[in-house]
């Protein structure tokens, strides 16, 4: 078997892949849990027989020949719609991996969408607006996908620094979906380090690039298709200093009932009168005494 009918067959066990793991995903109403997850998953089942049909049909000359752009241009927008759902799709994981602190998970969404929002304006900052529309499309789509797998790689790093705290299992959804981004970032990552240093390697790059994600599908159709753990209850002694940031956290942005504190009134005329009689006595029987 040659390693262009490889690729072909590999792409086609792919889209099989994100079908099934689409279908066991909604079956468990997984969706419900994790909406941008479910969201993403939708985009790709949908869009993939597509783009392999433009692909496909370019190659065999079965349509025209400006299927090529049809095919770069569905291709990219797919590919930034991805990287936007996945902004998504990690606060959605941070949030399931904190549901037993809630008031860590409140600030800490809010401190991940202000990370999110600045890494995105530092990769958009750099994007040469002197490309054609093709290059920019592309050019954007790339940065986003970098920064949202930066944010992927901490969330994981988080999560398994945390796991105990948080009494978070290994076999949890959460911890699989960000293991299997994880993964597809990293595979990425060392992809494209490769491929810029030696362009001969790019038939055997792609298809230990696709072995990854075919692997990493597998490992989310497992997940899917395994019950979940319940997830242990957090127990904390009362002086615990997580126990104490959660309280703090939870406290903050809540102002309460509001009560005015007000000095008595003539409270300080009271305190000075009382200080001068105490002088006055003291002058008094001190010249009782002389006399």
């Amino acid at each position: 078997m040659s390693l262009q009918t490889a690729m072909n067959l590999m792409a086609w066990v792919e889209f099989a892949l994100w079908t099934l793991f689409g279908f066991l995903f909604w079956a468990r109403k997984l969706h419900l849990r994790f909406p941008a997850m479910g969201i993403y998953l939708a985009l790709h089942v949908v869009t993939m027989p597509v783009l392999l049909f433009l692909f496909y049909g370019q190659a065999q000359h079965w349509l025209s020949n400006r299927c090529f752009y049809y095919y770069y241009f569905v291709y990219w927008a797919v590919y930034i719609a991805s990287a936007i759902l996945l902004f998504f799709v990690c606060i959605e994981v941070f949030r399931s991996a904190l549901s037993a602190f809630l008031g860590l998970q409140k600030l800490g969404t809010v401190a991940f969408r202000w990370a999110a929002l600045v890494s995105v304006i530092l990769s958009l900052s750099t994007v040469s607006f002197e490309h054609s529309r093709a290059l920019i499309l592309a050019d954007i789509g790339s940065r986003l996908m970098r920064s949202v797998s930066i944010l992927e790689l901490c969330l994981l790093a988080f999560l398994c620094l945390s796991m105990n705290a948080l009494c978070l299992s290994a076999r949890d959804m959460a911890f699989g979906i960000s293991l299997g981004f994880t993964l597809i970032s990293t595979n990425d990552f060392l992809t494209a380090s490769l491929l810029s240093r030696n362009h001969s390697l790019i038939e055997p790059l792609q298809f230990a690039s696709e072995a990854v994600i075919l692997l990493t599908l597998g490992m989310w159709v497992a997940y899917s298709a395994l019950p979940e753990p319940v997830r242990r209850p957090v127990v904390l002694p009362a002086s615990s200093t997580l126990l104490r940031w959660n309280e703090i956290a939870s406290a903050l942005g809540h102002t309460g009932t509001q009560v005015a504190v007000q000095p008595a009134e003539g409270y300080a005329l009271t305190g000075v009168e009382r200080v001068v009689e105490g002088v006055l006595r003291r002058n008094l029987k001190k010249r009782e005494s002389e006399t």
